[in-house]
C-alpha cells in the first residue's frame, strides 16, 4: 500500500509539472508567432499534448522509482506498453486535428476546400482511423500481415454489400472533381424544384429551397440529372419581361418609353446591372395587341423578381402618362356569318319536307 501510494503521488506532481510546462510554452509560442501554420499547429495540440503528459509521466515515475530501486525491472514492459499505447493513440488525435484545423482555416480561401471540405475530411479520417487501428495491433504484438490480405478479400464483399453507398459516395468525388454545383449555388433540378446548395456530403447533396425547405438527392441520382445552375459561370442573368400594347400604338414611342424606364429601373434597383445596354425585341401579331419584350439585368437569379415586379409598375404608370393603351383580350362574334348559317340550315330542312 505505501508503495501504490508513493507510486501515485510521484506520477501526479510529475504530470502536473509537465501539464503547467505544456500551457506556459502554448502561451508563449501564441504570443509570440504570428504565422497561419503555428496557429494551425498550436489549435491541433492542445489536447494531444494535455494526454501526452500521461505517458511521459509514467515513463518518468518508472525511471525514477526504478534508479531508486524502490520497484524492480518488472514493472517497465507494463509501463512502456501502456505509455506507447496512449502515444499512438495521441499521435492518431494530433494528426486528426491538424488536418481538421488545417481544412477550416483554407476552406474560406479554397473554393475547392469549400465546396468539398467535409468530404475531403471525412475520407482522410477513416484512412487515418484504419493505419492507427493496424499500428495499435501491431504494437499488442499481433500480425497484421494477414490482416491486410484480408482487408483485400473483404473490400470486395464489402463492395458488393455497400455498393449504393459506395456508389453515392463516389458520385460525390465525381461532382467535387468536376464541379458543376459548388455551395452556395442557386440551382434549378431535372424535377422542378430550385434552391442553395447548402452541404455536398459523401452520400448526398442538401438544397435549401426558398420556402425554407432541404430537399435531400443522393449524389449517385444527381450525378445522373440533368442541372441548370443560375451562378455559373457567373450571377448576373438576362430578365426577359414580356408586354403588350394596342395596334393602333406607336411603336417607335413605345420603344422608346420601354427603354427609358428600364433604364431608370437598373439605375435606381439596388439588384440592377447599371451599366447593361437594355434592348426591347418586338416578335407577335397577337389576336389584339402587338407583343414584344424587355431585356433587363439582375445581379441573381433570385433577384429577378424584384427587378421585374419594379419594371411593371414603372412602366404601367409611364403608359398611363403618355398615353399608351395596354388592351384587354378581344373576342369577336359574326353575326352575320351566324345569321347566314340559320338560313341555310332552314332552306336544307324545308326542301326534305
Amino acid at each position: 500500500m505505501p508503495l501504490l501510494v508513493t507510486m501515485v503521488s510521484l506520477f501526479l506532481v510529475i504530470a502536473i509539472l509537465f501539464w503547467l510546462t505544456k500551457r506556459t510554452l502554448l502561451f508563449v509560442i501564441s504570443k509570440v508567432s504570428s504565422f497561419a501554420f503555428a496557429t494551425i499547429l498550436l489549435e491541433a495540440s492542445k489536447r494531444p499534448l494535455s494526454i501526452l503528459v500521461v505517458p511521459i509521466s509514467l515513463l518518468t515515475t518508472e525511471r525514477i522509482l526504478r534508479q531508486q530501486e524502490i520497484i524492480n525491472d518488472s514493472f517497465k514492459p507494463d509501463v512502456v506498453l501502456i505509455s506507447k499505447v496512449i502515444f499512438i493513440l495521441t499521435l492518431i488525435l494530433f494528426i486528426d486535428r491538424m488536418l481538421k484545423q488545417t481544412i477550416l482555416y483554407y476552406q474560406s480561401q479554397s473554393p475547392l476546400l469549400k465546396t468539398s471540405g467535409s468530404l475531403v475530411r471525412s475520407s482522410l479520417r477513416i484512412i487515418i482511423f484504419v493505419i492507427g487501428t493496424l499500428v495499435l495491433l501491431g504494437t499488442f504484438g499481433v500480425s497484421i500481415t494477414p490482416i491486410v490480405a484480408s482487408l483485400g478479400i473483404g473490400s470486395l464483399a464489402v463492395a458488393l454489400a455497400l455498393q449504393p453507398t459506395l456508389e453515392n459516395f463516389f458520385s460525390g468525388m465525381q461532382i467535387l472533381a468536376d464541379k458543376p454545383i459548388r455551395v452556395g449555388d442557386y440551382v434549378e433540378l431535372e424535377s422542378g424544384e430550385q434552391g442553395f446548395v447548402e452541404k455536398i456530403g459523401w452520400r448526398s447533396v442538401w438544397i435549401k429551397m426558398l420556402p425554407n425547405n432541404i430537399i435531400i438527392i443522393p449524389n449517385s441520382l444527381l450525378a445522373k440529372s440533368k442541372i441548370i445552375n443560375y451562378y455559373y459561370p457567373e450571377k448576373q442573368l438576362s430578365v426577359p419581361v414580356d408586354c403588350s400594347v394596342h395596334y393602333d400604338s406607336d411603336l417607335e414611342k413605345v420603344e422608346q418609353v420601354a427603354l427609358e424606364v428600364a433604364r431608370e429601373i437598373l439605375i435606381s434597383h439596388e439588384w440592377g446591372i447599371d451599366d447593361y445596354d437594355t434592348f426591347v425585341i418586338f416578335h407577335t401579331f397577337d389576336n389584339s395587341s402587338i407583343n414584344f419584350t424587355v431585356m433587363l439585368r439582375a445581379q441573381e437569379y433570385f433577384n429577378r423578381f424584384f427587378i421585374k415586379s419594379a419594371y411593371i409598375k414603372a412602366l404601367h404608370k409611364r403608359f398611363k402618362l403618355e398615353g399608351i393603351v395596354i388592351p384587354y383580350p378581344i373576342s369577336a362574334v359574326n353575326l352575320s356569318q351566324e345569321k347566314s348559317n340559320e338560313v341555310i340550315k332552314e332552306l336544307i330542312k324545308n326542301n326534305h319536307t
